[in-house]
């Protein structure tokens, strides 16, 4: 099954990301960002995109301007991810046939970046806006909107969520760390595939 579960590996190092990636997709989690405030991110991007390119989704996060999404179209990454619903890269993801997961909070920023053609909308930071918040602007959007809970989530709460009609989530410490070891990331890919596999 394909698992709406995007791993969000910030400060991770090119010589940790095919090991850590690696780990990922033989635990299921086959959707995979490297924040671009992490050390050398486009090395640890390409890296992945040669070993697991053909069979994940890897892409970068932390996305703030469009000569970023030109070189992430340019190495061949898959999708981009922004902690903002800004128009101007949403798209010029979409025009590079990329996937679009901006960052929004408000009614006002689901809409706006769904107009600007967004794949999917990135509930940022999804403690603030609660389950509640969720139910109460998931009533507006359009039929089908697809929804990520990030900031705050995990194997605890993912019933909660999944009950109040998020689609998926995007996991940062809760799966990886800077000086995490690949058995650690292991472990916790496998916590986290279980609890998404039981609450979906």
């Amino acid at each position: 099954m394909s698992r709406e579960i995007i791993a969000i590996l910030r400060g991770i190092t090119p010589d940790e990301a095919v090991p850590v990636a690696d780990a990922l997709v033989d635990a299921g989690i086959t959707r995979i960002e490297v924040p671009l405030n992490s050390p050398d991110p486009f090395d640890s991007i390409e890296k992945m995109l040669e070993t697991h390119g053909d069979h994940a989704i890897i892409g970068a996060g932390t996305v703030l301007d469009v000569r970023d999404v030109e070189r992430l179209h340019e190495m061949g990454a898959h999708m981009v991810v922004s902690p903002d619903a800004n128009a101007a890269v949403i798209v010029a993801t979409k025009q590079a046939g990329m996937m679009s997961f901006p960052g929004v909070m408000t009614p006002t920023e689901c809409f706006a970046a769904l107009q600007a053609g967004a794949d999917g909308l990135k509930l940022f930071p999804a403690s603030l806006l609660g389950v509640d918040g969720l139910k109460a602007i998931g009533a507006v959007l359009p039929k089908g909107t697809k929804t990520y809970a990030v900031g705050g989530v995990g194997p605890a709460n993912f019933t909660e969520w999944f009950a109040a009609g998020i689609t998926g989530f995007g996991i940062g410490s809760a799966l990886y760390k800077p000086g995490m070891s690949v058995a650690d990331v292991t472990s916790r890919a496998a916590d986290m595939v279980a609890a998404y596999d039981a609450g979906a």
